[in-house]
C-alpha cells in the first residue's frame, strides 16, 4: 500500500510541476509561485480544520522542533520556482530523472551527516542511475528525440488541458 502511495505522490509531483509551469508561463515565474503557495496554504488550512487538530495549533507543546524544522516552506518556494523555470528548458522526463538524482545523492549526504550512515551499495545504485540517464541523453542526442521536441510535446499536451 505504501509503495502505491509513493508512486501516486511521484505522479502528483510531475503533474504539479507541469501545472506550475503552465501558470508561470502565463503570469510569470514568481507570481505563479506565489499563487501556488497561496492555494497550498488555503488547502492545508482546510485540511487542518477537517482533521480536528486545530486546537493543537495554539498549544505551545506542539512546537517542539528546532527553528530550521519550520523552514520547509521557504525551501519549497525555491523548489517550485526552479522547477517551473526548468520545465520550459528540459523535458518532463529528463527533469524528473535529474531531480531524482539530486534527491538521491542529497539524501545520501543527509543520511551521512545526520546518522553517519554510509552505504557503498547506495552510491553504486545512484551511479548506475546516472549512467543510465547519461546513456539515454546520449541516445537522444543522436537525433531520436530532441529536447525541443520533447518540451514542445509537454507544452502542447498540457495546454490542451
Amino acid at each position: 500500500m505504501y509503495i502505491l502511495l509513493a508512486i501516486l505522490a511521484g505522479v502528483s509531483i510531475v503533474l504539479s510541476r507541469i501545472v506550475n509551469y503552465v501558470l508561470a508561463d502565463k503570469i510569470g515565474l514568481f507570481q505563479g509561485t506565489f499563487f501556488n503557495y497561496l492555494l497550498g496554504f488555503l488547502g492545508s488550512f482546510v485540511l487542518l480544520l477537517i482533521s480536528g487538530d486545530t486546537i493543537q495549533l495554539f498549544s505551545l507543546s506542539s512546537y517542539q522542533g528546532t527553528w530550521w524544522a519550520y523552514t520547509g516552506g521557504l525551501v519549497g518556494v525555491g523548489v517550485i520556482a526552479l522547477s517551473s523555470h526548468l520545465s520550459s528548458k528540459i523535458s518532463a522526463f529528463y527533469l524528473t530523472l535529474l531531480l531524482f538524482v539530486g534527491q538521491l545523492f542529497g539524501g545520501m549526504v543527509l543520511d551521512y551527516i545526520v546518522s553517519g550512515d554510509f552505504s557503498l551499495q547506495k552510491i553504486i545504485g545512484g551511479l548506475l542511475v546516472v549512467v543510465g540517464l547519461s546513456y539515454n541523453l546520449w541516445i537522444d542526442s543522436k537525433g531520436k528525440h530532441t529536447k525541443k521536441d520533447s518540451t514542445h510535446i509537454v507544452k502542447e499536451g498540457v495546454s490542451s488541458i
